[in-house]
């Protein structure tokens, strides 16, 4: 190891059952700086983490982690926090009926002859939380924080075991644009007081705005480590190196062919189940038709989710008017079931919680939203049940060696593809899609984008609902806005740009 560099790993190899996640990669981290790690999903990145970290121990692989300068052998977590390395995961593993305080010092616990000093404890998270910029009071519960004060929660926590290098997994991608900021900030501070970060993130222009080195895995290896200052740096040289191939374009090409009308949802208004006097959504309307992909475009907090969801069956809200019109006909949809009966399919954003069980497997997911479809005489079919299921996992390329593997041990990018899975077979009519590629790389967005292309091409209505405003641009026929509950404007694929779209994100008058 030279004098400037904390951290070398050198060979590693890790190996699962009918798996080499990684093979001979290398990695080199400088003192002082914040390092990126950039793959598509599955390349390796985030197990090559849990090896430097000690969740998958010494023995467990072949190669050499180096920490300042000395041969490391972590047997576990502990092992590898007690030299100053810790790792905050994307799954945030906080105790939500603990105060902030308690989590902090969670296996810390600040003790006097083996009680807790519940006053130094409070007076060293508050301190604490003073550092990462959260003007919480430590008693209060984690439960009651938003994902964004997690997260400084969690390097707050980190801080307290006298970090020396941070490793974050996908740290904002759970978080809005000022979350985000604030994230970004912070570890810019670290930096300066000398803390080494390393930040595994498929958001390409927070790695530009903040890493000092990057380096890019594909298919378990290590292909290049970029200085940021230094080489000449571009979004589409690091998408190039992350799938092996140029994407010219990032959207596949898509030429629509728009037919009749097929839902038509009228002075939608949805209240708030914990607020039954505030409207969350107040008077909407919109029009889907058949070979059409339509974008919803808001702000965090705009109600495109609680829109979404009140449409499927009122999965949201409370006191819910106005009409929805399908194929010409008003029809009452009171729950999932009878939007499911309705040929109405919602792709929820948040996979893991609501649109997968992850401890079963890809079959048995893809089946779930339309059993009675291989039922015969109460039995579900298995055989057929596993041909459907072997016939997605090839036409959308799911990455996994069998339809039996389990759906939480595939990478977000094939997680999301199972979901789309569940939902084509349910043949619906109207797919709605919220945030469709959050949390996957640019290689595996290519991918959903193709296959909402094709369901556009079937005929199938696709609205889809992004934070990203280029997303929208560059895959819909048509986008609606919605500001504070209330549609605010309607733009054709040829008049959106993101300035009008904008615009109509933050008007308040419809």
């Amino acid at each position: 190891m030279t004098a400037d560099e904390i951290l070398r790993m050198r060979g590693i190899t890790k190996t699962f059952p009918g798996v080499k996640a990684l093979e001979d990669v290398n990695l080199s981290v400088r003192r002082g700086e914040i390092h990126a790690i950039c793959g598509e999903n599955g390349a390796g990145k985030s197990t090559l983490m849990k090896v430097l970290s000690g969740v998958y121990p010494h023995g467990s692989y072949e190669g050499e982690i180096h920490f300042d300068g000395e041969l490391c052998t972590f047997s576990s977590i502990r092992d590898s926090e007690q030299r100053g390395i810790v790792i905050i995961h994307q799954e945030l593993a906080l105790c939500p009926q603990l105060s902030i305080a308690e989590n902090v010092f969670l296996g810390n616990e600040q003790a006097t002859r083996g009680l807790i000093d519940w006053n130094r404890t409070n007076h060293a998270a508050a301190a604490l939380l003073a550092r990462v910029g959260l003007a919480e009071n430590p008693v209060t519960q984690v439960l009651d924080l938003g994902v964004g004060k997690q997260q400084l929660v969690e390097i707050a926590k980190a801080l307290s075991k006298e970090v020396r290098l941070l490793i974050l997994d996908e740290p904002t991608a759970a978080l809005n644009d000022d979350d985000s900021a604030h994230l970004l900030d912070l570890l810019r501070g670290l930096r300066e007081e000398g803390i080494t970060s390393v930040i595994i993130s498929h958001k390409l222009n927070e790695i530009a705005a903040i890493a000092d080195s990057i380096t890019i895995i594909r298919d378990g290896r290590s292909i290049e480590t970029l200085n940021m200052r230094t080489d000449e740096v571009t979004e589409d040289r690091i998408i190039s190196l992350m799938v092996g191939r140029d994407l010219e374009n990032r959207f596949p090409p898509h030429e629509p062919h728009v037919g009749e009308e097929v839902l038509r949802i009228e002075d939608w208004t949805v209240h708030s189940p914990t607020q039954p006097d505030r409207a969350v959504v107040s008077g909407a309307n919109l029009t889907l038709r058949r070979g059409e992909i339509v974008g919803l475009a808001g702000l965090m907090g705009a109600g495109r989710t609680e829109l979404a969801m009140s449409v499927f069956g009122r999965s949201y809200g409370t006191n819910i008017s106005g009409r929805l019109v399908k194929d010409g006909r008003e029809i009452q949809v009171r729950s999932v079931q009878d939007a499911i009966r309705h040929r109405i399919a919602y792709v929820t954003e948040d996979r893991k919680r609501y649109g997968l069980n992850l401890i079963e497997d890809i079959k048995r997911n893809v089946s779930a939203a339309r059993l009675g479809k291989l039922a015969r005489r109460g039995w579900v079919d298995d055989n057929e049940e596993y041909k459907v299921a072997e016939g997605y996992r090839r036409s959308l390329n799911i990455k996994a060696p069998t339809v039996l593997s389990v759906t939480g041990k595939l990478s977000g990018g094939n997680q999301q593809k199972v979901v789309l899975a569940k939902w084509i077979f349910s043949d619906p009519d109207v797919l709605i899609l919220d945030e469709p590629t959050r949390g996957i790389d640019v290689g595996a967005k290519y991918e959903i984008y193709t296959i909402i292309n094709a369901l556009a091409a079937e005929g199938k209505a696709v609205l889809v609902i992004s934070s990203e405003l280029p997303e929208l641009l560059g895959l819909c026929d048509r986008i609606y806005a919605l500001s504070s509950g209330r549609i605010t404007g309607e733009v054709s694929r040829e008049e959106a740009t993101q300035e009008r779209l904008m615009h109509y994100m933050t008007t308040e008058q419809e």
